[in-house]
């Protein structure tokens, strides 16, 4: 849903006039599209039909990925916000996706570290442990 406003909100200015939103809405959309391919394909558990993927893994580094390409877009957003810009709804829709950019930014670095986790096996409980030891 961020994603979805980040691109939806520089999308509804004159974007095409300033270059530096070019970069913005190829992340954000390219992001968007994949995160919901991502999310479908667990919604229909599609992955335990490809269970030679290891699917943590490629979570992991679709994370990561996201999150280095997103702080690039966020930086670039917000230094391309111009506060003297003569079309106020621009400004504040550019400023609104700066901070949307910047929260995605965020929740992608934070899906980084928990499918890191998941992929190096460090959220597992005692019992889980427990049973792996015996087998």
């Amino acid at each position: 849903v961020l994603g979805l406003l980040v691109w939806a909100l520089i999308a509804d200015t004159t974007y095409h006039l300033h270059a530096a939103y070019g970069w913005v809405m190829f992340v954000s959309i390219f992001f968007w599209i994949l995160t919901v391919l991502f999310f479908v394909t667990y919604l229909l558990q599609l992955q335990l039909k490809f269970y030679v993927i290891p699917w943590s893994l490629v979570l992991t580094i679709f994370n990561a990925v996201a999150t280095v390409l997103y702080i690039t877009a966020f930086v670039t957003c917000a230094a391309a916000v111009q506060p003297t810009s003569w079309r106020q709804w621009d400004y504040n829709r550019r400023a609104a996706a700066s901070f949307f950019a910047c929260l995605v930014m965020i929740a992608y670095g934070a899906s980084t570290f928990f499918s890191f986790r998941a992929w190096k096996g460090l959220g597992s409980n005692a019992a889980t442990s427990q049973v792996t030891d015996h087998v």
